[in-house]
């Protein structure tokens, strides 16, 4: 069925009248709505992606089946110094998970990167640590809700969106009254925290926007820019009851010492955190080496189990010895060598693609010095290859014309208190479907026959 929208779509752009306005109208809702990322336009595309009701299903199903088997990691990881061990936390990494933040859940809101094609549907990545692009994807739903060429797709197909803001805004009041152990009995007041100049500062402007227009006090604030005295935690004169965190881990950690306002606010309970820094033992990407380990399937029922060996790919941390490849026993390092055509080289802790080795885009003498760069460097992982997904879109040309272009197709489902209630979808014209990375995003429908 998707195929035959995506035609229908595509033939309705045929129109010229039809798609120069829907082109205009596109480029004034990006530029109205902040959808920048870095300075460009965040969705070079016409056309969303669309996926069923019925494979939508599925895929709901099979991320919050996976989380309750991450949830269980993370319960057992704050009391088991090898499970921390095998995640590759740091020393001050451990330090920071052993606070209690306050509520039960260790990633409130995460983001699972996926491909989702007719035979299969893989997991690459979790972000569980600062999840990006849920009010981008809330703003893109609108504008392509908004085109005529759309209104004229949905005159055949259903078409149902998103809304993550209320989502998000929901899911920090509720851990904020499981952390008072009761009702707040006013407004709590927002501080949305991340180093000052990245990227993403639109969508921190998208936030505010929506929490105040929601009745909840809010502000875009850094780490220097934040005191803690007398109990609270405060930018200037403005009082901080929750902390929607998007500063990572890793850019804090460098400056911890000298802005101590937030980490100090934190250890005295003085502040709700969402995501905490316990958030950290999940985000590592050696989750899916402990996930895909034989040794630790006890963790994990039934159910889990196999969802993880159908949807999580093989992966392990780059050391010398045995391992297991499924059931079989392997040398980790000469089954690296040998199989360079299906593996992946990864940074256990890094994001927008850095450091990333493709194998079967890297000849043999290349992938030999990754191997033993990836050995070196001690915190790397090396992950089996999965099936992507990649469609024909009508991308806007530099000219401002429409140049169709196949693109690999990376499905974001994005989970608030372990329930899938968003998604949106990033579009690469390489092997790295990342925003940081050059790509672009579009909406998600889900789409059903009228």
């Amino acid at each position: 069925m998707v195929s035959e929208a995506v035609a229908l779509y595509h033939e309705l752009l045929a129109d010229e009248e039809l798609a120069r306005t829907s082109l205009a109208l596109l480029d004034e809702g990006l530029e109205r709505a902040k959808l920048m990322f870095g300075g460009r336009r965040l969705s070079p595309y016409l056309r969303p992606h669309f996926v069923s009701e019925e494979d939508f299903a599925r895929v709901q199903n099979i991320c919050e089946t996976v989380w309750g088997a991450i949830e269980k990691v993370k319960d057992a990881a704050v009391n088991d110094e090898s499970l921390l061990d095998e995640l590759g936390l740091t020393e001050i990494e451990r330090e920071l998970v052993k606070i209690d933040p306050g509520y039960r859940a260790v990633s409130p809101t995460a983001r699972l990167d996926s491909f989702l094609t007719k035979e299969a549907y893989s997991f690459v990545e979790l972000n569980g640590e600062s999840p990006a692009g849920i009010a981008y994807g809330d703003a893109a739903f609108e504008i392509f809700a908004s085109l005529p060429v759309m209104k004229e797709f949905a005159k055949t197909y259903k078409v149902r969106r998103f809304e993550g803001r209320p989502l998000m805004l929901k899911l920090l009041l509720d851990c904020y009254e499981e952390f008072l152990g009761r009702r707040p009995d006013r407004a709590p007041q927002i501080a949305i925290v991340d180093l000052k100049g990245m990227p993403t500062q639109k969508e921190f402007e998208l936030f505010r926007e929506y929490f105040e227009a929601q009745g909840y006090p809010s502000i875009i604030a850094a780490p220097e820019e934040l005191e803690f005295s007398g109990g609270r935690l405060r930018a200037g004169d403005f009082a901080i009851d929750i902390v929607y965190k998007r500063l990572l881990v890793n850019e804090y950690l460098p400056i911890m010492a000298s802005q101590p306002a937030l980490i100090d606010a934190y250890r005295a309970r003085a502040i709700c955190m969402v995501n905490s820094f316990r958030s950290k033992i999940i985000h590592k990407k050696a989750l899916f080496a402990v996930l895909t380990d034989a040794r630790h399937s006890a963790l994990f029922s039934e159910e889990e189990r196999a969802m993880i060996t159908a949807h999580v790919p093989w992966t392990r941390k780059v050391r010398r010895g045995k391992s297991d490849y499924h059931g079989e026993e392997i040398d980790l390092l000469e089954f690296i060598a040998a199989r360079r055509d299906r593996l992946v080289l990864k940074p256990n802790d890094d994001y927008g693609g850095h450091g990333i080795y493709i194998g079967w885009n890297t000849d043999e003498i290349a992938w030999d010095e990754a191997m033993h760069n990836a050995l070196a460097n001690g915190d790397y992982l090396v992950q089996e290859r999965v099936p992507t997904a990649r469609e024909v879109f009508p991308a806007l040309t530099t000219e401002g014309t429409i140049a169709f272009a196949e693109q690999l197709v990376d499905l974001d489902p994005l989970l608030f208190n372990g329930k899938v209630g968003s998604a949106f979808t990033r579009l690469s014209s390489n092997e790295l479907a990342n925003v940081s990375s050059g790509g672009g995003m579009v909406p998600t429908f889900i789409i059903s026959k009228r």
